[in-house]
């Protein structure tokens, strides 16, 4: 058997068949989890399994399988945990949303856009993002390439952010949506994938300039005044996206992952001190000129205030999600109320968007809830683990980039949900509904994919037959 110009051993070849079969019994694994959880509602609402399960379970199994083929064929050296927890979070997702929009069609008019089911559409979102996750590993046969257009991908991912605040509509307070046609899609989910390909890019074609340490100030190595520049334009692109837009998640996750790039890159801490003091300053402007922001910290602060007499309430206060979360969360003690048994249609209409994560809390308990987040960990720790793996400078910070932009994204969910930071209102990768939040985060699963691949290959490569990519890269001087 060859491979790109070497000759695969038959340990290498065992290797990568068991790495592929421990991916197919864990999709298994991942489909029965979710299949059962169908059958489990059915029979909690119903009192027998949903007449549509040997469908649903057979249209579920067959995107699933697709995927599978699709790594086995185009990246069969790829990390074999990688997809089956993406399935195994995507399934869940929508047991989830299912459940919710019987309730949600129970408790509201026929009138009300709350009482319309969600989960049909998202399954065909999700249709698209295996599609998408095939597509680009057909396409993109080496993550190198992705360096041929960087400053391209760069002014469409700036142009794509920017654009709600002049086009978009103001949705739940928030203009991180445009509307194309009947669809409304969020920029910002596609714009956080292609801007770590561009700090991945600039960072290492920079890094021994960035490492240069300017003059020390208690302590701190602070970087020279011209190469804090790229963090300034960061920052103010941030601050500029938190204002026009009122979008708190995004700006949170555009600047967070910038700084941490920028400390895998150079290794010091004065970038991150630094960092973190811009990102205080930004947010404390914008929270105290911005009425929406303000509001969700209000939230934040004191969510049972909501329900004092409304002369009582603090300025700003109009919401009671955070309070009701916080209900769905106590609720479901150690083990939940049971699958279809809770009541979390009281969240209102973000109970399946980043609330959905209270409904995991109240219907299958703390246990339940650590384990979701649990997953999530794992997902986050195969991505680190592939940027230490992959040999190539422009890989390792790639994939440490996707890797964290998918954990700031659970963590500033998951940390409004149970009070523990202001709410930001963005969508929890892979479990909560939204068309562009799923196909976003299935490209950058595709991407780690990928990558881990590469590193996967370069590990059975035999010392001097490695294969290299030389893409243009178009580097400041």
């Amino acid at each position: 058997m060859r491979q790109r110009g070497f000759v695969v051993d038959a340990g290498v070849r065992r290797w990568i068949a068991h790495r592929r079969n421990t991916e197919l019994g864990l999709i298994l694994l991942a489909l029965f989890i979710v299949v059962f959880g169908h059958a489990a509602v059915g029979l909690a609402l119903d009192g027998r399994p949903p007449s549509g399960l040997p469908g649903y379970a057979g249209g579920l199994a067959a995107l699933a399988l697709l995927a599978h083929l699709a790594v086995r064929a185009l990246a069969r050296y790829a990390d074999p945990l990688l997809l089956p927890t993406t399935v195994l979070l995507t399934g869940l997702g929508l047991v989830l949303m299912d459940r919710l929009d019987r309730d949600y069609a129970r408790h509201y008019p026929a009138s009300d856009y709350q009482s319309q089911p969600v989960a049909p559409d998202q399954v065909t979102w999700t249709v698209l993002a295996v599609v998408l996750l095939v597509a680009t590993l057909l396409v993109l046969r080496h993550h190198r390439l992705l360096q041929r257009y960087t400053y391209l991908g760069m002014a469409v991912a700036l142009l794509l952010l920017m654009a709600p605040a002049f086009f978009g509509a103001d949705q739940f307070g928030a203009k991180r949506w445009i509307n194309v046609g009947g669809l409304s899609l969020q920029p910002g989910e596609f714009v956080k994938v292609m801007i770590v390909v561009f700090f991945a890019s600039y960072l290492m074609a920079n890094r021994d300039a960035l490492s240069l340490v300017g003059r020390r100030f208690l302590g701190l190595a602070l970087p020279r005044g011209r190469n804090a520049g790229p963090v300034l334009v960061v920052w103010g692109v941030s601050l500029l996206v938190l204002f026009y837009e009122r979008d708190l998640g995004t700006s949170l996750i555009f600047f967070g992952v910038f700084i941490v790039m920028l400390y895998i890159t150079t290794e010091r801490i004065s970038w991150v001190v630094l960092g973190g003091l811009m990102a205080a300053a930004g947010t404390f402007f914008v929270a105290t000129t911005q009425p929406h922001v303000k509001g969700r910290v209000q939230a934040w602060l004191d969510p049972m205030a909501i329900y004092l007499p409304p002369e009582q309430r603090p300025p700003g206060l109009i919401s009671e999600q955070s309070a009701e979360a916080l209900f769905s969360l106590g609720a479901g003690h150690l083990t939940g109320t049971g699958l279809g048994q809770g009541n979390s249609y009281l969240v209102g209409f973000a109970g399946r968007s980043d609330f959905i994560l209270a409904t995991v809390g109240e219907e299958l308990g703390l246990a339940g809830l650590t384990l979701v987040i649990l997953l999530y960990v794992l997902l986050i720790q195969r991505g680190l683990a592939t940027a230490i793996a992959v040999t190539d400078p422009f890989g390792k910070l790639l994939a440490a980039g996707l890797a964290t932009v998918l954990a700031l994204q659970v963590f500033v969910v998951a940390g409004g949900v149970t009070g523990l930071i202001p709410l930001t209102g963005k969508a929890l990768p892979f479990l909560s509904q939204g068309g562009s939040s799923t196909v976003a985060n299935w490209l950058l699963v595709a991407l780690l994919i990928r990558i881990s691949d590469s590193a996967g290959k370069a590990s059975t490569e035999p010392e001097g037959h490695a294969t290299i990519i030389t893409p243009r890269i178009h580097a400041d001087p």
